[in-house]
């Protein structure tokens, strides 16, 4: 090998070096999605403001919860949609649907009304 190839070497090889170096101290993108939930009760005598709070205390990392609001679905009976943004590598969708509808006694079910990759 030549001089001029040697130093082309060099060269090549000092760039990928700090090319590897200020890539390990970005920080990885975090994949986030929204997800709108439709969380139903059993019936209008629900409390939802109990259900709210069953909802919200599902708490692990990687899982805000936004903003919600009681939506009418017929003969008095309202459901929660609720906002929650979460990092798709720690929560998924079947993990909340799970988790929520373990409080029984308020949730008959619940649905991915929306579901965006942010």
């Amino acid at each position: 090998m030549d001089l001029v190839g040697e130093e082309a070497e060099r060269l090549k090889e000092q760039r990928l070096q700090e090319y590897a170096a200020k890539k390990a101290k970005n920080p990885a993108l975090i994949a986030k999605s929204s997800i709108l939930l439709d969380v139903k009760p059993w019936d209008d005598e629900t409390d939802m403001a109990k259900l709210e709070e069953c909802v919200r205390s599902v708490q692990v990392d990687g899982l805000l919860w936004g903003a919600s609001k009681l939506v009418p679905v017929g003969y008095g009976i309202k459901k929660l949609q609720i906002n929650c943004v979460v990092e798709d590598d720690k929560v998924g969708t079947d993990f909340l649907e799970e988790e929520i509808t373990k409080f029984e006694d308020y949730v008959q079910s619940v649905d991915v009304a929306a579901f965006n990759k942010i």
